[in-house]
């Protein structure tokens, strides 16, 4: 049994120092406590997190969870970065979490919605 928890310890900490790889796509970030679209650009991408880049004029994310849809994936996660760069545009840093249900119900109501309208 110790063995066992010895190698999931040693298998998590190996996942948390996967590099991200650059992927560069225009994504749309859905804030989860208040559903306003975001409209962004990924630069990079991990299975565990992604570096994004948000226009200046939008609001403080740092700490809320979102789900983020790309052309092809949906990652629900916290923003755990917020920086402002040089060209004033913001850098964000999103960290993966585990889908919930209410997470997962939400997004097979939505999916879609705006190509409806």
């Amino acid at each position: 049994m110790e063995n066992i928890n010895i190698g999931r310890e040693q298998k998590m900490e190996e996942r948390r120092r996967i590099n991200r790889i650059e992927y560069e796509a225009k994504s749309v970030i859905v804030v989860c406590d208040t559903q306003e679209k975001i409209y962004v650009r990924v630069e990079n991408i991990s299975p565990l997190g992604m570096g994004i880049i948000m226009k200046e004029d939008r609001p403080d994310l740092l700490n809320k969870d979102i789900i983020i849809v790309t052309d092809t994936l949906i990652m629900y996660a916290l923003i755990n970065r917020q920086e402002k760069r040089d060209d004033g545009m913001y850098s964000l840093g999103i960290h993966a979490k585990q889908f919930t249900p209410d997470v997962l119900e939400y997004l097979l109501t939505h999916i879609g919605e705006d190509s409806q309208e």
